[in-house]
């Protein structure tokens, strides 16, 4: 069945009060964002707590499953209903749009004297079918209460197709939705979107972006909190191939369907991780690299008009994110860290990012730095004190490989 129109529906900024205008035109912009992947062909519109997006041209232009597979990358949205539209009118006129979409979606008969009185519809078989009608009466001028809507769309329904449908209020096998606005919206299905804040409605943040499965989940949860995201990697060649960084690049490309574009900074690390490898500590090389891949990642938030730094550590997973280790990474930060996967099992972010599509990508045996130059046995509850006197034998020297790995930084624009 090809639908010309979707109605979007959406959450949390329903209840925005005074606000609640710019987040539904921010809304209005991040889906115009996404179908312009698709084409031109599309007039997007808000009325009274939906979205509508009507479908301009020939049919044949636009792939149904491709408008609804990029609408579910829009945050914000919770629901994506395909509709069919028809003009107002009393109960009466509207039962033949009615009768006419459930015939054509799910292929029912129609008895011979709706037939005549109606004129020719969609034939088919279908056993069993239970339904009900649920009338939105948006439009508050309509004279007919909603409920004496549903039961007139009932009747007429039962009427039209005899011994192929009943009645069932408390578990419908179908839901007819029916919407009075300026037009009536008909439609059966409501399809899950991924819900959240629009971007660009909560500020912005530098993701530390590495080639494993945690941090692209991260910086997606962030993102569907309306954040727009920017991305630092550290790159460590040659003891990392630019398969490992490319593998960080498509990894970008996957989740800025969903977090738009990604200004990418590739720093060359190499210099100040053998200098930390040479002068401190072995047990204390993670974490003292970390404090140091804050520092730039801060720089460049700093840079971008960031306001946050975003890392995919979950509490206790490995060595470095212990309590203890968390507290010395972020002492050498002015803005906040936030850790969207703070809590979760490692099996929730595998679930998660195979649903976002990077989890294929993140197993790829292609190692980052982190994992090129990690102590066999690693502290796991550092103090703050003792980190900072290892990183003093970095004095002489760590400033000018510092300013090089800033200055030598690549960036790439990365969208999808």
């Amino acid at each position: 069945m090809f639908y010309k129109t979707y109605l979007i529906k959406y959450g949390e900024i329903g209840v925005k009060g005074k606000n609640r205008a710019s987040f539904e035109d921010a809304l209005v912009s991040q889906v115009r964002a996404a179908l312009s992947r698709i084409g031109e062909h599309f007039h997007v519109w808000k009325e009274q707590g939906r979205i509508i997006v009507d479908v301009l041209g020939d049919e044949k232009e636009t792939d149904a499953d491709e408008i609804i597979r990029e609408l579910q990358t829009v945050f914000g949205i919770v629901g994506i209903c395909p509709v069919v539209k028809a003009p107002l009118g009393t109960p009466e006129e509207i039962a033949p749009h009615v009768v006419s979409f459930l015939s054509e979606l799910y292929h029912l008969k129609m008895d011979e004297r709706w037939r005549e009185k109606h004129g020719e519809q969609l034939d088919g078989s279908a056993e069993g079918l239970s339904f009900k009608v649920h009338c939105r009466r948006a439009n508050k001028q309509y004279p007919v209460a909603s409920m004496d809507v549903n039961a007139y769309l009932g009747e007429k329904i039962l009427d039209a197709f005899p011994g192929q449908i009943r009645v069932d209020v408390h578990d419908p096998k179908v839901m007819v939705y029916v919407e009075l606005r300026n037009e009536v919206y008909i439609y059966s299905q409501v399809l899950p979107g991924p819900g959240g804040m629009p971007l660009g409605t909560n500020g912005s943040a530098m993701l530390c972006l590495s080639g494993g499965i945690d941090s692209p989940v991260a910086g997606w949860m962030i993102s569907k909190r309306g954040v727009t995201l920017d991305a630092t990697y550290f790159h460590a060649p040659p003891y990392t191939s630019e398969r490992a960084k490319q593998k960080v690049v498509d990894l970008a490309r996957i989740i800025s369907r969903y977090t738009g574009p990604i200004r990418l900074h590739v720093v060359n690390f190499t210099d100040i991780q053998l200098a930390i490898y040479e002068k401190c500590p072995h047990d204390e090389l993670t974490i003292i690299m970390r404090r140091y891949m804050m520092r730039i990642a801060e720089h460049f938030a700093k840079e971008d008009g960031c306001q946050a730094l975003i890392t995919g550590e979950s509490l206790g997973q490995v060595a470095s994110q212990t309590m203890q280790s968390l507290v010395c990474t972020d002492d050498v930060c002015s803005m906040p860290v936030f850790r969207p996967l703070i809590g979760f099992d490692k099996q929730d972010i595998i679930d998660l990012s195979l649903k976002i599509g990077t989890y294929e990508t993140s197993i790829e045996p292609y190692e980052d730095c982190c994992t090129i130059f990690v102590a066999k046995h690693p502290v796991t509850k550092p103090r703050l004190d003792v980190i900072k006197r290892s990183e003093m034998k970095l004095a002489d020297g760590i400033g000018e490989l510092m300013k090089k790995a800033l200055e030598t930084a690549e960036v790439i624009e990365v969208k999808a």
